[in-house]
């Protein structure tokens, strides 16, 4: 199959399932916050690195987490209940997606968050489409966090990191418990690793991902605009 080549004229992306095998699908186009948002509606979202042209991907089978099937070990459970972390929302996502683009995945090279990528997630983030949860430690530093898109109830995850043991693990936790409370229907993982797989993380066929997809981007989630917490949930 053909790749699509997109221009700078902000028009539909072609069906995910003409996607080659690897999940590529377009090349090109830019990253405007309308073009970021058309993607994520469309199931597609962009991945690469600096001395490429952009690609935007819809993987087959694709990596999801169902709120409501979240795994939390018991060796977790009691790293929440010493209450090690202090967790909060959209209150340092430059520092978060900062923190991600400087701690490359294990087996890369650089990193794929560009500082064009990483622009445009903070542009995102101030039109309220992106969210940063952030993970600090008992002298207030931060020690991991994650950030995403959310779109009504469809949450995707970007990428996150971890300075110390567990952290990122339980701002994952955190996260997918408030959007459980918020309605959200899908969690986007995008990618296999086996960090979400231990938390309940699975893959699926693309089309049964489209089709989650569309159903949660027709109800509206719970919480809109900056994402604040009032209680603490977790058990």
């Amino acid at each position: 199959m053909p790749i699509y080549a997109l221009s700078d004229d902000l028009i539909l992306f072609p069906p995910s399932d003409l996607a080659e095998k690897d999940g590529l699908l377009a090349v090109g186009g830019d990253l405007s916050s309308e073009r970021l948002l058309l993607a994520y509606k469309s199931g597609i979202f962009p991945w690469y690195s600096d001395y490429d042209p952009i690609l935007w991907w819809a993987p087959n089978p694709r990596f999801v987490l169902f709120p409501n099937k979240v795994k939390v070990s018991k060796s977790m459970r009691q790293v929440l209940r010493k209450k090690m972390f202090r967790v909060t929302f959209d209150q340092a996502f430059e520092d978060v997606i900062t923190s991600c683009q400087l701690n490359p995945r294990k087996q890369q090279e650089g990193t794929w968050i560009t500082v064009e990528m990483r622009d445009a997630y903070i542009r995102l983030h101030r039109l309220g489409w992106a969210h940063s949860v952030e993970v600090w430690d008992e002298n207030d530093k931060l020690v991991g966090g994650l950030y995403g898109v959310a779109i009504n109830s469809y949450y995707s995850g970007e990428s996150m990191f971890t300075k110390v043991s567990n952290a990122s693990k339980v701002g994952f936790i955190y996260l997918v418990r408030h959007l459980q409370k918020w309605g959200f229907q899908l969690i986007d993982c995008q990618i296999y690793t086996q960090h979400l797989k231990s938390l309940g993380a699975e893959e699926v066929q693309r089309s049964l991902f489209m089709e989650e997809l569309n159903k949660s981007l027709e109800i509206p989630s719970q919480k809109t605009g900056k994402w604040t917490v009032e209680e603490e949930i977790l058990r």
